[in-house]
Parts: C-alpha cells; sequence; structure tokens
C-alpha cells in the first residue's frame, strides 16, 4: 500500500464513521453502538463486478447482498423494528462501496502526478546502497560507477520496448544457446524508489550499462541514458 492509499483509506473510513454518527444522531430509533457497527460492515457485503481501469481492477458493487442478509434476519425481530433501527445502517455500509470506488478512480490519477511512470527517478530515487549482480553467463565483472549513475537517473528517457526487434536479435543470430548474449544481464538490486510510491520493482541493466529495464507487477518501463554508468571492475 503507498501514502496515497493509506491517506484516501483514512479519509474514506473517517467519512463513514461521520456519515454513521449522524445518521445516529438524526433518527429516533437509536440502534446500540457495537450493534450498529457491525451492521455497517456487514452492508458493505455485494455482489461486484472487476473493471480494468489504468493498469488496476476496480469493484463496481451491482447487488447489495449484506442488506438483503440483514433484513432476512432483523425483520423477524421485534416485528421488524429491528430492521426500522438499522436499515439506514444497513444501505449506508452498501453505498460506502461507491466510496470506495471512487477512491479507487481518483488514486491512480494523483499517485502518477506525484509519481511520474515516465521518469526513472520515481522507480529509482536513492542508488546509495545499489549494487551490479551478474544474472547471466553473458555478463562481464563491472562495477557501478555511482557519479554517472545518478545523473543517468535523472536525464535518462523513457523508450519503447522493441520487444520484437530484441527477439530476432537473439534468437536469428544462428549461434547457439550457451552462446547467446543477454541484453540485460546484470540485475540492480538496493536502490530504493521514491518515498511512499508503494512501487515494488525489479531493475535490469543493460549490457552496455546505459539502459534500465524496469519491471513491476503491473508493467514493464525501459529508459535509456546517454552514458554508461558501469565500469570495469577490480
Amino acid at each position: 500500500m503507498n501514502v496515497i492509499e493509506l491517506l484516501s483509506s483514512i479519509l474514506s473510513w473517517s467519512a463513514i464513521i461521520f456519515a454513521a454518527r449522524w445518521v445516529y444522531r438524526s433518527q429516533n430509533l437509536k440502534p446500540n453502538v457495537w450493534k450498529m457497527t457491525v451492521v455497517v460492515i456487514l452492508g458493505l457485503f455485494s455482489f461486484s463486478i472487476n473493471l480494468p481501469y489504468m493498469d488496476q481492477q476496480v469493484k463496481l458493487a451491482i447487488l447489495p447482498l449484506g442488506v438483503w442478509i440483514l433484513y432476512a434476519v432483523l425483520s423477524k425481530k421485534n416485528e421488524g423494528s429491528s430492521w426500522l433501527r438499522y436499515r439506514r445502517f444497513a444501505w449506508l455500509g452498501f453505498l460506502a462501496n461507491y466510496l470506495f470506488l471512487t477512491i479507487s478512480l481518483i488514486n491512480p490519477i494523483i499517485h502518477s502526478a506525484i509519481y511520474p511512470k515516465d521518469d526513472l527517478s520515481t522507480y529509482i530515487s536513492d542508488a546509495g546502497e545499489a549494487k551490479l549482480l551478474i544474472t547471466h553467463p553473458s555478463g562481464n565483472e563491472k562495477k557501478l560507477d555511482f557519479t554517472s549513475l545518478n545523473k543517468q537517473i535523472r536525464n535518462a528517457k523513457n523508450e519503447p520496448i522493441y520487444s520484437d526487434l530484441w527477439y530476432n536479435e537473439v534468437f536469428e543470430s544462428g549461434e547457439e544457446e550457451t552462446m547467446i548474449d543477454e541484453r540485460f544481464p546484470y540485475q540492480l538490486t538496493g536502490a530504493k524508489p521514491k518515498w511512499g510510491s508503494g512501487l515494488q520493482t525489479v531493475i535490469y541493466i543493460e549490457q552496455d550499462g546505459k539502459g534500465f529495464l524496469i519491471s513491476t507487477p503491473q508493467q514493464q518501463l525501459y529508459f535509456r541514458s546517454a552514458t554508461s554508468f558501469l565500469k570495469e571492475g577490480e
């Protein structure tokens, strides 16, 4: 969870608590507070459909299953007075689904504005403890040039991933599989993304030390720098 999602969650639940408190004060039949809380939470249960939105899935509540269950149970108690006492809280719980939906639609927009996807510094904000690992036999012993690395993080450009071209270069070369040079034979570890972004990344470094392949659970991005940030190992 990133800091935007955390703050949004706090604000959402604060709004629900405020609404529940307002309903509690406005109605004549006062409910038991802990039962009211349970009813609001149960009211959240619904039949929902998942919709794709900005590299994630958002839930759209369709049927108020929790409300129906509460009605079936409470309408039989005290000649229906229990349902009258708690029904507004049950519907408040169901309507809260649309508050969460709204938040889930807004959050990615805010996240993209604060943590732009086309900026390498979003994914590598602090490289002070970065290390270079060789992940393929075609990789040579190299070391990070931290001065150059920090400069290239600021200046690297987001470029398309040329999947077909890279594939053809490797597998149409006619060389044996054990002799094929891996385009990204290094992995950069220990680098930290921007604080609060919540990003989980695996970072691969290109053979010439000028390219970054950023892999996240949702997508891959390629950044290209002007000069190499690798130097010969000792």
